[in-house]
């Protein structure tokens, strides 16, 4: 049997990243006075980050599972629990432009990623984008997949 080659790194390592650039983005939301379309696309693009990171957490513990390391893969699941619902009212909140919850949302979010510690800022604007009208475009997902 040969070995299993990730080209965008592991499950881990592509959570890892998406949270790294979450972080950044939730720092640059930070300073910002008002809503703009830059805030939008930033919004957005932290949706689709934690549903793909949801969709890693699903992988990563099937690979446990298959290890027969129930336990750890219960565990992981558990852990991130947090991030469909959270990826669904960040939605609601763009979908029906309610900024007054943003905030709320928004501190509990930086909460989480409070660990990952961001020093300089190493992500361009152009990955975030875009990301508002793509999401728009998309139906909306609700719910656990």
């Amino acid at each position: 049997m040969s070995r299993i080659t990730h080209i965008d790194g592991t499950p881990t390592q592509q959570r890892n990243a998406i949270r790294r650039s979450i972080a950044e983005i939730l720092r640059r939301m930070m300073e910002k006075k008002a809503v703009d379309d830059e805030t939008k696309d930033m919004l957005a693009f932290i949706v689709v980050g934690l549903r793909g990171m949801n969709d890693s957490i699903d992988s990563s513990a099937t690979a446990w599972e298959k290890r027969d390391y129930y336990i750890k893969a219960d565990q992981l699941r558990r852990e991130w629990l947090w991030l469909p619902d959270t990826a669904d009212r960040l939605e609601a909140i763009l979908r029906s432009n309610d900024w007054a919850t943003a905030p709320i949302e928004l501190a509990g979010l930086a909460a989480r990623f409070s660990d990952v510690k961001v020093a300089t800022f190493t992500k361009s604007p152009a990955l975030w984008q875009g990301a508002h009208k793509k999401l728009l475009a998309a139906p909306q997902r609700n719910g656990r997949r």
